[in-house]
């Protein structure tokens, strides 16, 4: 999101807020489901960040929300604490910390194992907070007599009763909680998280703590839920127990996948449509119970016709109208200059080169020695010793099976080796994890592309450079991504690199094949590795493609050191300096091209003894 976009909405929030309780009784609308609105929509501020943003499913939303309304309606009811703000607080710092501790072990897992310890939590905590903390809870009575807010401001004081006099205090606290998630979502945090959503393998790989992001995410959401409930309870002057229950995350989920996930506001727009019709099924309708039925069809039926949510099928329908408006201005298919024609740009310098660099090293830039990789009984690589020097340009080719591709994952740490030692720069990596390697300046492009699909051009490289730049971790939360020193010049530089200035602002999935494969390189070129390790960059590639890319790796070979598996000879025969050849997981043999062309054991094993095939 846009510095422009966040500051437009933030406005148009602001504008929204202050007339909502001018317009809102005109239509008939009651104070205290529109109070309602806005303690569910400042909920799902967080869980929005936390699944629309970072794509983490929980269910135990709850937990957090509970744990913050209970907290501060035990101080501010048992324990009379004076502060109705300072309670909200302690009870939103609270959560946080609970959401902490939940996230070191939760968060471990993904998928479907990470979305079924949420809903073990949840009834976990529904469990304690009926039986073993009821003193403090109230149990099934809850925590009656939550004051609402006194506020003074030295000239005069400001009581926050209920409905409409509540509203303001209600409409601040959402106000503020949009400003920082809009914060939140547009930093360089905000950038690692939504890349994160995309393919977490890759934006692991560029060199972000990706489960220290996840993590992140998780306290914010827990924060926005434990303020959130503390808000309940002094809306409602009582800390009701079904705060606690799965039907609460429930309906959190609901209301933002009605509203749409990924746009902050959605939640708050789930939240009116829920209620309000819940309302109207209820008291004019007179539907009593069976309100559930027909709210859960029209829930139906807005997940299959507006997937994105009505705040993206809205937003579809504006640009399809813009589109529709202005046909001239939809951008023509860009004519991208072949590598092979056009001069090679300066190359990339690292804007952070002591980051990287072991100045006081002088020998191999990599050395592994007896590298071994076992599967059970099943052997992809075995003993195999690899050198390479600064600066040479080493090819590596292979059959099928041959585990060229075993032998990279276990020399950029993706998996640890069986046995064997990997020494780059000097320092031992054996057992580092691949985020690790990555910031120490070791990384490389994958066989099959891994890009942020959703992002465009311009954001792949920009999560990429982030890494070199920030770290692997880093809580610039409120940070704008134009803060952050060298990013643009090493997004610019990366994107001239590779030959895709012109498709910047593309998404992924507009791009050509040839395209997404030079953006591959890119992701690995951004964060200035001082070894960059290609698997099979001329996978898939048409003739004219092929050419191209060859042209690339020469210009991006200039100053660095590549190491590249393929399988067409030709151009890693007129690509690199030495070449290595694998066979059934063992080093065949090495040597310069002209030698492995005329090998008698590499015409014998890898091309079955078709020795002018080599010759010619």
């Amino acid at each position: 999101m846009s510095r422009r976009a966040s500051w437009l909405l933030e406005a148009v929030a602001a504008v929204c807020l202050i007339a909502a309780p001018f317009v809102l009784p005109l239509l008939g609308a009651a104070p205290n489901t529109v109070n309602r609105v806005l303690v569910w929509g400042l909920f799902g501020l967080g869980f929005d960040i936390l699944f629309g943003y970072t794509g983490l499913l929980s269910f135990g939303q709850s937990a957090f929300y509970g744990t913050g309304g209970f907290v501060a309606a035990y101080l501010l009811t048992r324990a009379g604490f004076p502060s109705v703000i300072l309670a909200l607080v302690i009870g939103m710092v609270a959560a946080a910390v609970v959401g902490y501790l939940i996230g070191l072990m939760s968060l471990r897992r993904t998928g479907i194992y990470f979305a079924m310890i949420t809903v073990a939590i949840a009834e976990i905590f529904f469990f304690v907070e009926f039986n073993p903390l009821s003193d403090w809870t109230g149990g099934e009575n809850g925590l009656p007599g939550v004051p609402t807010p006194v506020l003074n401001l030295g000239f005069t004081t400001l009581h926050f009763t209920s409905g409409w006099s509540l509203y303001p205090f209600l409409a601040f606290c959402y106000f503020l909680g949009l400003v920082i998630a809009l914060r939140i979502v547009r930093s360089p945090v905000g950038a690692v998280l939504m890349a994160i959503r995309e393919n977490p393998l890759r934006a692991e790989a560029v060199g972000h703590d990706v489960l220290a992001y996840k993590r992140t995410a998780f306290v914010i959401a827990a924060a926005y839920a434990g303020i959130a409930g503390g808000l309940l309870g002094v809306l409602q002057a009582f800390m009701p127990p079904d705060a606690f229950m799965f039907d609460t995350s429930g309906q959190l989920i609901m209301q933002t996948v009605i509203g749409g996930r990924g746009t902050l506001v959605g939640p708050l727009v789930g939240a009116a449509v829920w209620l309000f019709l819940q309302d109207f099924l209820q008291a004019t309708l007179g539907l009593g119970a069976a309100w559930k039925l027909v709210l859960g069809i029209v829930f139906v039926l807005l997940v299959c016709f507006l997937r994105q949510g009505i705040i993206g099928g809205l937003r579809d329908l504006w640009e399809r109208m813009s589109r529709d408006r202005h046909p001239s201005e939809e951008p023509a298919p860009v004519a991208v200059p072949s590598p092979a024609a056009t001069p090679a740009p300066a190359r990339l310098t690292p804007l952070r080169a002591a980051h990287h660099a072991n100045k006081d090293y002088t020998g191999p830039i990599l050395q592994a020695t007896g590298l071994t990789k076992r599967f059970g009984g099943v052997v992809a690589n075995e003993g195999i010793d690899f050198t390479v020097r600064a600066g040479e340009l080493r090819g590596i080719i292979g059959p099928n099976g041959a585990g060229k591709s075993t032998f990279f994952k276990m020399l950029t740490c993706e998996i640890a080796p069986t046995a064997g030692r990997i020494v780059f720069e000097g320092r031992d990596i054996t057992g580092l994890r691949v985020t690790d390697v990555c910031q120490l300046g070791l990384t490389k492009s994958y066989q099959v592309n891994q890009l942020f699909n959703r992002l465009t051009v311009r954001q792949n490289i920009t999560v990429a450079a982030l890494a070199e730049l920030r770290g692997k971790f880093k809580l610039d939360l409120l940070r704008g991504l134009d803060h952050v020193r060298g990013l643009r010049e090493q997004v610019e530089h990366t994107l001239e690199l590779v030959h895709l200035t012109q498709r910047a602002d593309a998404p992924v999935s507009q791009l050509a094949y040839g395209e997404k494969r030079r953006l591959e390189i890119g992701l690995a070129l951004a964060s200035s590795p001082t070894l960059l390790l290609l698997d099979e960059p001329l996978a898939g590639m048409s003739p004219a493609e092929r050419v191209e890319t060859v042209a690339l790796l020469k210009s991006i070979a200039r100053g660095r050191t590549l190491v590249i598996i393929d399988h067409d000879m030709d151009a890693l025969f007129e690509l690199a300096e030495r070449i290595t050849v694998l066979q059934e997981g063992r080093l065949l043999v090495e040597g310069t091209p002209e030698e492995i062309k005329g090998n008698a054991q590499v015409q014998e094993a890898y091309l079955g003894g078709v020795h002018e095939a080599l010759a010619a």
